[in-house]
């Protein structure tokens, strides 16, 4: 008997959606800190490309590493190409977009493990 059965693709496709989504919010917030106001719509492109590597990296049993340096690359050249910045401050907004990815995500799952393990 499998310890994991294979996910469905309704489920795969609702998890690759909701991370593009958190990753396009990050993103944003990264354009916004950086550059100043920038559109909205197209953090939704920076978000998708990290979000698709990360199923691939999954469903390809790539080691984390090179999943998360490859999803740091297409996030930068994501963002260099949308955002029409200098590859330096391209750098610059993908290591703000990167930590407060980090920063975000561990908040929200702190948040999570509280509501989860909450008594009653």
């Amino acid at each position: 008997m499998p310890l994991q059965t294979s996910p469905s693709p309704i489920s795969v496709l609702g998890t690759v959606g909701l991370l593009a989504i958190f990753l396009s919010l990050t993103a944003h917030l990264a354009a916004r800190n950086v550059i100043g106001d920038v559109a909205p719509l197209k953090a939704l492109g920076v978000g998708v490309g990290p979000a698709i590597l990360s199923l691939a990296t999954q469903l390809l049993s790539i080691p984390a590493g090179i999943g998360v340096a490859a999803a740091l690359l297409v996030d930068g050249v994501a963002i260099h190409f949308l955002y029409g910045e200098s590859p330096r401050t391209s750098a610059y907004i993908t290591a703000i977009h990167a930590i407060i990815t980090i920063i975000l995500g561990a908040v929200l799952t702190g948040v999570v493990a509280l509501f989860v393990s909450a008594p009653g």
